[in-house]
C-alpha cells in the first residue's frame, strides 16, 4: 500500500503542512525538523502523487466544487454560478462530493486531485470550516475559496449577513401578529445553523417575546428532516402559529407535514424558509423566504479563486446583500386578522 503524506506526518511527529513545506523546500524550516521529515519520507518510501502539485508551473484549467451538503437545490444554484464564471474564464468545473468520516474525506480529496488535478477548490458549508478538509488543502498548497465561512479572516470567497436577514424575516412575522414562532435548525456544524438561530433569538428579544426551547427543533437541511421536525412542532400541545425553517428544503417539508394533517398553509400555520432556491417558487403556496443570491455567490467565489490562482496575494472576501420576500405561505394568525 502506497504511503500517504498523513503517514509521513505521523511518523515524523509533525503536521501535514510541515511535511509539505519540507518537500517544497520552503525557507524557515529548522534543520532538525527537515531531517525528521526526510527520514520519515525515506523510511516510508513516500512520493507525492497529487498531479496538480507535481506539475510545477502548469495548470489544468479545472476548478473543483467540494461538498457534502444535503440540499440539492442549494448545490444546484451554487453550481450554476460557478459554471458561469468557469465558462467566462475558459475553465472546467468538476463536482467533488466527499464522505462524512475523516478518512473518507481525505481519500475522496486524493482521488479528485489524482484524477483531475484542479488548480483550485471552492468549498461550501459545512466543509468551509471542516478542519480535515482545510488541513488537507493547506498541506498540499491548494488554492481555495470559501462560501459562508464561520471564520472569514484570512480567507477569500463570499458571505452574507445571515443573522441580520433572519432578524428582518422574523420582524415581518411579528408585525403580522405572530408571537409563537417555531424554528427548525440546520446541522450544528454548519455556520448557517448558528447565524440563523442567532437571528431568531435576537428577533424574539427585540420583540419582547420570551424564548421557548420547546419551539426549537433540530433539522438536517433536507426535505425529509423538515417533515419530521415539522411534525414535532405541530404535535405540541400549543403548536406555533408560524414556523421558520433554516432553509427552503426543510420549509417545504413542513408544508408537506401540515398538508398530511389536513392543515391549510397559511390559514392554519404560516411557514417560511431561507435561501430562495427554486423550490421556494415552485411549491404551493409560494414560500416566504430570504433571498440569498446563491448563484451569484457561486460565481463570485469562483472569481475570487481564479484571482488567487493567478496571483498569490489576490482575491478577497466579498459580502453580498439579502432580500426578504413575503409570499403566500405566511399571513397573520387567525385571531389577529380582521373579520
Amino acid at each position: 500500500m502506497r504511503s500517504r503524506i498523513e503517514d509521513v506526518a505521523a511518523a515524523a511527529g509533525v503536521s501535514m503542512k510541515t511535511v509539505s513545506r519540507v518537500l517544497n523546500n520552503e525557507p524557515n524550516v529548522r534543520d532538525e525538523m527537515r531531517q525528521r521529515v526526510m527520514a520519515a519520507v525515506e523510511k516510508l518510501q513516500y512520493r507525492p502523487n497529487l498531479s496538480a502539485r507535481s506539475l510545477a508551473g502548469q495548470r489544468s484549467y479545472v476548478i473543483a466544487l467540494v461538498y457534502n451538503n444535503p440540499s440539492r437545490n442549494y448545490l444546484m444554484e451554487i453550481q450554476n454560478g460557478m459554471l458561469e464564471a468557469c465558462r467566462d474564464n475558459h475553465y472546467n468545473l468538476v463536482l467533488a462530493p466527499v464522505g462524512a468520516s475523516r478518512q473518507r474525506k481525505v481519500d475522496d480529496l486524493k482521488v479528485v486531485f489524482e484524477h483531475f488535478a484542479p488548480d483550485g477548490v471552492v468549498l461550501i458549508p459545512p466543509l468551509t470550516d471542516d478542519p480535515v478538509v482545510l488541513e488537507f488543502l493547506e498541506a498540499h498548497d491548494v488554492a481555495f475559496a470559501c462560501i459562508a465561512p464561520k471564520h472569514p479572516d484570512g480567507r477569500i470567497g463570499v458571505m452574507m449577513d445571515e443573522t441580520a436577514a433572519v432578524r428582518e424575516l422574523m420582524a415581518g412575522l411579528v408585525a403580522q401578529g405572530h408571537r409563537r414562532i417555531g424554528h427548525i435548525k440546520g446541522p450544528p456544524a454548519h455556520g448557517a445553523c448558528q447565524w440563523r438561530f442567532k437571528g431568531y433569538r435576537e428577533a424574539l428579544r427585540r420583540a419582547g417575546i420570551e424564548y421557548d426551547e420547546d419551539l426549537v427543533v433540530q433539522g438536517a437541511f433536507s426535505f425529509e428532516s423538515g417533515i419530521e421536525a415539522g411534525n414535532r412542532l405541530l404535535d405540541l400541545k400549543r403548536p406555533p402559529t408560524a414556523i421558520f425553517a433554516a432553509n427552503d428544503d426543510m420549509a417545504a417539508g413542513v408544508i408537506r407535514a401540515a398538508c398530511e394533517r389536513g392543515l391549510v398553509v397559511p390559514r392554519d400555520i404560516s411557514v417560511c424558509g431561507f435561501d430562495d432556491t427554486p423550490i421556494a417558487r415552485h411549491i404551493y403556496p409560494a414560500l416566504t423566504t430570504v433571498r440569498q443570491p446563491t448563484s451569484d455567490m457561486g460565481r463570485l467565489a469562483t472569481m475570487q479563486l481564479l484571482a488567487r490562482i493567478r496571483a498569490t496575494d489576490a482575491g478577497g472576501m466579498v459580502q453580498v446583500e439579502h432580500e426578504v420576500l413575503f409570499r403566500e405561505s405566511t399571513q397573520p394568525p387567525v385571531r389577529h386578522r380582521s373579520a
